[in-house]
């Protein structure tokens, strides 16, 4: 692959993340209708893929985001320091005492189970994070002082609102400047657009951010939603006319936007909330597409976050050097294990990531 990777030792990190931490309230087995307690996580589609990194990985990251001052926001950057990323880039904002200005995101949402299909309830108007504007970030010194290997955000921190989607083209900017490779979940959600613009304001914002971006990872429904490239033949299924419509998408998105290196995808089949097929795809000029193995029927605890650590596991087999078969296997293999425990972050180690890509199998380790 033509990935020009900044070498571990010119930089102090190997990844760091731009998004939306939000303090995630899980009723467990039950609903959140019906709940009398929850427990809490931390979590956000951009921070996941950073925290995984560093907490299954090994590798340095950090996260760029913005919390109001005030316990909850503390209890999140607790969590974050638990996670082991450097909380040196949290713009912290003045709290008004009742959240009318400034408040934390908070992100209801239980798991499905079955035919009950997950639901997820965020209430994150006027966040700090969302308010995050050009110039509030140095990212000269980020990128250019500090170093750093990878970048990554994506399309839910993008929409949160029009000054989001200014920080982004930033970001992506300056780390394009300073020689870091960019990557960029697409990760389309409609309630996110639905009040700034809809489909079409979408699409202007992530073709605005396309040419920065060397790493594209989303499925047909995110490059269908986000860039409109209209792929015919998508299926649902894990079948090969799946692989086909990848295909075909890559070869419109590659024509469209030359600068995307790598193009990764998730491939899931929901039999039901708690089993699903899944796999992954990825692409690059040298390789074509490559394949990770297909895991059929496999049973999900939690799917939050899936796609999160498919990305990290991915991404940590570009940083170390692996063909980019390999990295997608990692990046499957990642995201299969953390949809089998709670939350929306990764509690997979590194050897169980890379027993399960090499054939491992779910026998008792003694």
């Amino acid at each position: 692959m033509t990935l020009t990777i900044k070498p571990a030792a010119e930089c102090q990190y190997d990844a760091v993340s731009l998004g939306e931490v939000m303090l995630r309230l899980d009723p467990g087995h039950g609903r959140i209708r019906t709940a009398r307690s929850f427990n809490v996580w931390e979590g956000g589609g951009e921070y996941n893929v950073a925290r995984g990194l560093r907490r299954t990985f090994g590798l340095r990251g950090a996260i760029v985001t913005a919390l109001a001052d005030n316990e909850v926001g503390r209890l999140v950057e607790d969590f974050i320091l638990a996670g082991g990323l450097d909380t040196r880039f949290i713009q912290w904002s003045s709290y008004d005492g009742i959240g009318r200005e400034v408040r934390n995101g908070l992100n209801f949402t239980e798991r499905g189970f079955g035919v009950r299909g997950a639901v997820g309830v965020s209430d994150r108007g006027l966040t700090a994070a969302s308010q995050l504007k050009p110039g509030d970030i140095d990212w000269d010194v980020l990128f250019g002082e500090h170093g750093v290997r990878w970048f990554h955000t994506g399309g839910i921190f993008a929409a949160l609102s029009p000054t989001t989607a200014q920080v982004v083209i930033e970001a992506v900017t300056a780390a394009k400047r300073h020689g870091t490779v960019v990557s960029y979940d697409l990760n389309y959600r409609p309630s996110l657009w639905k009040s700034i613009g809809g489909i079409e304001k979408a699409r202007e914002v992530n073709r605005a951010i396309a040419p920065f971006i060397d790493v594209m990872i989303g499925n047909e429904e995110d490059f269908t939603a986000s860039l409109g490239f209209d792929v015919e033949g998508v299926d649902e299924n894990l079948a090969q006319l799946e692989t086909d419509s990848f295909a075909r998408m890559i070869k419109t998105a590659a024509e469209a936007y030359p600068n995307f290196k790598v193009i990764g995808n998730t491939m899931r089949t929901v039999h039901s909330a708690s089993r699903n097929d899944w796999g992954a795809l990825a692409w690059s000029q040298e390789t074509g597409v490559v394949q990770s193995v297909m895991r059929e029927n496999l049973e999900i605890f939690d799917r939050v976050g899936g796609g999160d650590s498919f990305a990290s596991g991915l991404i940590f087999g570009l940083l170390d050097g692996q063909p980019l078969h390999t990295a997608v296997e990692y990046g499957a293999a990642h995201g299969a294990l953390a949809m089998t425990t709670p939350g929306d972050t990764t509690m997979a180690t590194q050897a169980e990531v890379l027993k399960l890509a090499g054939g491992g199998s779910a026998r008792v380790d003694r």
